[in-house]
């Protein structure tokens, strides 16, 4: 029996996702902690990211494929924003079942009030990085992302 081995590109990346595994951890920790007093966790915060970021009123399969999240999570999690008059449904013209989901005038509050928290959070988080290696690490992860999405052949 063959035991396939890990090229040293494999073993690096291997470490690299552990990594990113127990900060992706850290990071929803810190950002549950961060929007608390506004009645957001980091899952409710990035949903409404999404919305925020979105062209126009998107359904929640369109939300959930554009954050790589499982579309009855996101549902979930958009009923409750509902319930809590973050987000309303529309009606949505080109498919009778899909409802858009708006951010409503509280929500669009709610979000910008976590922003406001988030700078200077962020900024103290990214104290003595430079925005050279922030980069690089971005394009790192986004070609990382590009690959899961796309995997071709493997």
């Amino acid at each position: 029996m063959s035991k396939t081995k890990r090229t040293p590109a494999g073993d690096a990346l291997t470490g690299l996702i552990l990594d990113l595994f127990r900060a992706n951890g850290l990071l929803l920790t810190a950002g549950d902690r961060l929007v608390a007093s506004l009645g957001l966790t980091s899952a409710r915060w990035q949903i409404l990211g999404a919305i925020v970021d979105a062209e126009r009123p998107e359904p929640v399969a369109w939300l959930a494929r554009n954050l790589g999240a499982n579309r009855q999570n996101v549902q979930r999690i958009v009923n409750d924003l509902e319930r809590d008059g973050l987000v309303v449904f529309e009606t949505n013209p080109h498919h009778r079942r899909a409802q858009l989901v708006v951010l409503t005038d509280k929500g669009r509050q709610v979000y910008d009030a976590a922003g406001r928290l988030q700078v200077p959070w962020v900024n103290g988080l990214a104290d003595g990085l430079s925005v050279k290696e922030i980069e690089i690490a971005h394009r790192l992860i986004g070609a990382l992302r590009d690959r899961l999405e796309d995997p071709g052949e493997d």
